[in-house]
């Protein structure tokens, strides 16, 4: 076990409800009475109410190759919300493949109508630029910038401007073009020879699981809604099945895709789960727990255990581990003030499931499976291989 029982883990005191998770600001409400994310719940949205996420505006690439942005140790920062998923996937691998120095994180807090917030801090892009939100960022990038910035978002120090903000293969990028960068001994999170069934398991999960929770708390109609909670649970119970006899999603070595599917299920208990009793009108006994899935619980704590896939802020932010004062992180349904005393032996309680041993040392198994990727389907999905296809 590498985690240890903390009783006051980090000195931290930002709301878990300034990140992207359930609601990422509380403005303006909905017809039903809640408080919902504006362009989640207003733009980015189909005719019969379900969540349709906006585009990623920048999209450059990591490489040598015409058009693609250099690999250059230190001439990047990577802009996220702790509490966002999509950049905490980003800092598991850049902690795993020790580039930390080469291609360096940095903490945003707090979304409001205006934006994500910069703070100054000494060396931060605040400071370099004189910015306050990450949507100047956009905007000096492209004048003509329309939607809003997200977290994450990579930026240049040399010219200021956004790199891109593609959560979706950003990863990819670290896990290939960075190699020359990445420590002695790193894992291969994307190995050659099961990239193209990493990159169709990766699409569904971020259509039913990453995304999947979104869809929930997102939705407009409690049809959406309920929905996308059917797909999520059944991806669970597949996904549960599929680790009864593979210690990861591709057998005995972890990927791109533990990485994808760790970033729900470590934020799901105090985050999406709150938000889908709301969002389905559900009683606590409906909606299900990670820990109802017992090969999928275990292989989470696995991962949870495994140095680098959660670091002390994100145990905080997460509401793992409380502050110097014993008061713990505050989800978006929570009142401003003290941690109640329920409620911090309740966060302890959780924390303890998961130092639980995990018991899957001895598991292997095969990367092959029954699905995304046979029958030659993958041929028919990967990145760029139709981009002229669609095209006018």
């Amino acid at each position: 076990m590498t985690l240890e029982l903390k009783e006051n883990a980090v000195k931290l005191s930002a709301p878990a409800s300034n990140a992207c998770g359930v609601r990422a600001h509380r403005w303006p409400k909905d017809p039903q009475g809640r408080e919902r994310p504006v362009e989640e719940t207003t733009v980015e949205q189909t005719p019969d109410g379900a969540f349709r996420r906006q585009r990623n505006a920048f999209t450059v690439r990591f490489g040598n190759k015409p058009g693609q942005a250099p690999v250059e140790a230190g001439r990047y920062h990577i802009l996220g919300a702790l509490g966002c998923g999509w950049n905490r996937r980003q800092r598991i691998v850049i902690r795993l493949l020790g580039l930390e120095k080469a291609f360096v994180p940095e903490v945003i807090y707090g979304r409001d109508e205006n934006g994500w917030k910069l703070t100054k801090t000494p060396g931060s892009v605040a400071e370099l630029f004189g910015y306050d939100r990450l949507n100047d960022f956009y905007r000096a990038t492209d004048p003509n910038f329309q939607g809003r910035g997200t977290s994450p978002t990579v930026i240049d120090l040399e010219t200021g401007k956004v790199v891109t903000n593609n959560y979706h293969i950003l990863s990819n990028d670290l896990e290939t073009a960075w190699a020359p960068f990445h420590k002695q001994g790193a894992p291969d999170l994307y190995p050659q020879e099961l990239r193209q069934e990493i990159d169709l398991l990766n699409q569904q999960l971020f259509d039913d699981i990453n995304n999947g929770t979104y869809k929930v708390n997102f939705a407009n109609s409690i049809g959406a809604a309920r929905a996308a909670y059917t797909i999520f649970k059944a991806r669970l119970a597949d996904y549960d099945f599929r680790l009864a006899s593979r210690r990861y999603l591709f057998g005995p070595n972890f990927t791109d895709s533990d990485v994808r599917l760790f970033q729900t299920l470590e934020s799901y208990e105090f985050g999406y789960r709150r938000g889908f009793l709301e969002s389905l009108h559900a009683d606590e006994d409906e909606i299900v727990h990670v820990w109802d899935y017992p090969n999928l619980w275990a292989y989470a704590r696995d991962l949870f255990q495994t140095p680098g896939f959660i670091d002390e802020p994100e145990l905080f932010d997460l509401g793992y581990v409380p502050d110097e004062n014993g008061n713990y992180s505050r989800d978006p349904f929570s009142e401003a003030g003290p941690t109640p005393q329920k409620v911090k032996d309740y966060r302890k309680s959780v924390y303890e499931k998961w130092l639980e041993p995990a018991g899957r040392e001895n598991l292997s198994g095969s990367p092959l499976y029954s699905g995304p990727g046979v029958g030659g389907s993958y041929e028919l999905w990967q990145f760029g291989a139709y981009a002229n296809y669609y095209k006018a």
